[in-house]
């Protein structure tokens, strides 16, 4: 697993990557002491996995995090930082991170929390699982229940993405075109207001919708 990692303070970024090192699965290949840096190495070096702090210099860790998401979704990052408050964490999510872990995480902890995200697996400490579920309840005490703006079609397509299928999959599991499928992806993350394919997978597991 190759790691870039991003954090202003050269104490830190040293630290981390020492430690990591230890680990025979994990690969440093770079460090980054500011948001673009960051952005700039991802592109350039194309890690599995980017441990971002959160405030930083030039360009903070939730900016580059949307930058790096947008131009390489396949890349995972875990913001890795101090701040657990509800203004930090949900914009982070938001952004796209796949982790939200506090550096006070014991060494053992981070190995762990690093090798599940690469697996596909969501790692957030417990003070951000509770900002984030807050965030979603105040979401629908305010709105009526998206889910319901959802067609019949759009519903059965949520279900797929959630099994993890592609579009060709999803295709031909409802017996459609993969124009079509595209078609309706976009029109249930808008409906939703997802972001992309992983927050409505997310989204679908907490209604509930996966056999």
């Amino acid at each position: 697993m190759r790691i870039l990692i991003a954090d202003d303070h050269h104490v830190v970024r040293r630290g981390l990557a020492f430690f990591l090192r230890t680990q025979k699965d994990l690969e440093i290949i770079g460090e980054a002491a500011n948001g673009k840096e960051a952005v700039e190495l991802a592109k350039a070096l194309k890690p599995d996995l980017i441990l971002m702090d959160l405030l930083m210099p030039e360009m903070d860790g939730i900016e580059a995090t949307k930058i790096i998401k947008n131009q390489q979704a396949e890349i995972k990052i875990m913001m890795l930082t101090s701040f657990s408050d509800q203004d930090h964490v949900i914009p982070a999510l938001e952004a796209g991170a796949s982790g939200f872990q506090l550096k006070d995480i014991q060494p053992d902890e981070l190995v762990t929390s690093i090798r599940k995200i690469i697996c596909g697996e969501s790692q957030l400490h417990p003070k951000a699982t509770s900002h984030l579920l807050a965030n979603l309840s105040n979401q629908k005490s305010r709105t009526k229940e998206p889910l319901e703006e959802l067609t019949k079609r759009e519903l059965e397509v949520l279900k797929e993405i959630a099994k993890g299928k592609s579009n060709k999959e999803i295709a031909a599991a409802l017996y459609i075109t993969e124009k079509t499928v595209k078609t309706h992806v976009s029109n249930l993350l808008a409906k939703l207001e997802l972001a992309d394919r992983t927050q409505a997978a997310l989204y679908a597991v907490k209604h509930q919708l996966v056999d």
